[in-house]
């Protein structure tokens, strides 16, 4: 489970295909911290950390997560989202997060405004939905919808989140992890039942 609050921005340095998986090894400040079989949270993903050597991690992503998240696009040198699972007894500073992404979406629109940046993404029909001031995960980070439509929504971004996040390299037609809101999805899959 995570909080949306990224810890780091990791540095993909290697991508190598193995069978229908992926091992992807990551420099990160947090390193010296993790340990094998810990769970860390790559840009909403939910990943385990399989070697640790000399500053750098690896984790392994199996096919699954590379058909619904955006992990096949990524490329060396790349910056990622990282942040630890939360301990019990912690603060929950952003909202309740799996690591297990919904769906991708596309970045359709950033306007900077006046010392803050708005964001639109688009996300592809699904029972998913976004709910005005509602929570959304986006690459693992926590933030509060705005301007909820039926298949999009706006997120704003403060000066800190842009600096230290891959917010700041998002551009019109970036791909992008979702997760939506844990308890609407519950609330969707229990409606019918109701009815």
């Amino acid at each position: 489970m995570f909080t949306g609050i990224v810890e780091d921005n990791g540095v993909v340095l290697g991508l190598v295909a193995n069978k229908g998986n992926l091992n992807i090894t990551l420099s990160s400040k947090l390193v010296s911290e993790f340990k094998i079989d810990q769970s860390i949270s790559h840009n909403g993903i939910c990943l385990t950390v399989i070697e640790i050597k000399n500053n750098t991690y690896t984790v392994t992503a199996i096919k699954e997560t590379i058909d619904k998240t955006n992990i096949g696009k990524w490329k060396v040198g790349e910056f990622v989202n990282l942040e630890r699972a939360m301990k019990i007894g912690d603060r929950l500073d952003g909202h309740m997060i799996q690591g297990h992404i919904d769906q991708i979406g596309k970045c359709t629109k950033v306007v900077e405004a006046d010392g803050s940046w708005e964001y639109t993404f688009n996300y592809t029909a699904s029972e998913n939905i976004t709910v005005e001031k509602g929570s959304i995960a986006v690459n693992g980070v926590s933030l509060t919808v705005v301007n909820s439509k039926e298949n999009s929504f706006s997120v704003a971004v403060i000066p800190y989140t842009y600096s230290h996040t891959n917010f700041k390299n998002f551009v019109v037609g970036s791909i992008i992890n979702l997760e939506f809101d844990v308890l609407g999805k519950y609330l969707i899959k229990m409606l019918p039942k109701y009815r």
